[in-house]
């Protein structure tokens, strides 16, 4: 399983070189199976250079959503691969209160997007899943988990082989609202993951105004890499107005605290461009 990610940020796009280290695109990853299945979690603008480079290989594209905010499905009008010619394009939005299944579709209508929806190119299928918490795919086996967000939304764990990848991004571990998932309850859904992709939006000062927005804290990420024993933990959906050098302090300030714990999990924090392969005895 090779995992490459597009598009890091969370709420908007950030631009400027005090941004370039880590990269200014919202929610992208890409994740390619052994069998050659092409999987995208999410469709924020990373996922505009993705589409040119899956361009060319023609073969079905799965798109996991986590679930309808703008950043997270903003890329996909100027996703290339939807606008070729019968190229298979299967979606499935996240499992969101209430249920609007085509939010990525409807964006491009009316006075928002120049190009409708109905004039795409591709055969595009919403995956729906129902009421299912876990379907085949490809070579791998999707599971999914309700989100701590504001009108909800889906985490998921991708297994093959022996190996797991789990993607929680835009997930609040102690929200003030109604509890989806609780934290015992996402250690046992990531429980031993060789990837962890997880929300780590926010930091102490950003508390308590920020309280009930649908992120966790750097902190919150963190313990629960290490009491899922993951091992590694890439952290994700960094704030738009986090430059590389506050995404640096954050990471020296994250190994601090796996010395005093004594913890294995290695936590990084994502950036765009980085390529992660899953195979083997290790994480490469």
């Amino acid at each position: 399983m090779w995992i490459k990610f597009y598009g890091v940020r969370g709420s908007m796009p950030a631009a400027g070189k005090e941004f370039a280290k880590y990269g200014g695109n919202t929610a992208c990853v890409h994740v390619e199976l052994k069998d050659g299945t092409d999987i995208i979690l999410d469709a924020g603008t990373g996922i505009v250079k993705l589409g040119d480079e899956l361009l060319a290989k023609g073969t079905p594209i799965h798109l996991l959503l986590t679930h309808n905010h703008w950043d997270h499905i903003q890329g996909f009008p100027f996703f290339t691969p939807a606008h070729q010619t019968n190229r298979d394009l299967l979606i499935t939005p996240g499992t969101t209160l209430p249920r609007e299944d085509d939010a990525i579709l409807r964006q491009m209508s009316g006075t928002w997007f120049p190009i409708d929806a109905d004039d795409l190119n591709a055969n595009v299928e919403l995956k729906l899943y129902e009421q299912q918490t876990s379907w085949q795919l490809g070579s791998a086996t999707i599971s999914r988990k309700g989100l701590n967000h504001p009108g909800g939304g889906s985490a998921y764990v991708i297994e093959e082989d022996g190996f797991k990848l789990a993607y929680v991004t835009d997930n609040e571990l102690f929200p003030p609202y109604k509890v989806t998932t609780s934290f015992e309850e996402w250690i046992q859904f990531i429980q031993d993951a060789d990837l962890l992709i997880h929300d780590a939006q926010y930091i102490d000062k950003d508390m308590p105004y920020k309280h009930g927005w649908g992120h966790s804290l750097v902190d919150q990420a963190v313990e629960l890499a290490v009491k899922a024993n993951v091992k590694k933990c890439a952290l994700y959906s960094h704030d738009y107005t986090r430059t590389d050098e506050d995404i640096d302090r954050q990471v020296e300030h994250i190994h601090g605290i796996l010395q005093r714990k004594s913890a294995k999990t290695e936590i990084f924090a994502s950036f765009e461009g980085q390529l992660i392969h899953l195979s083997g005895d290790d994480v490469n």
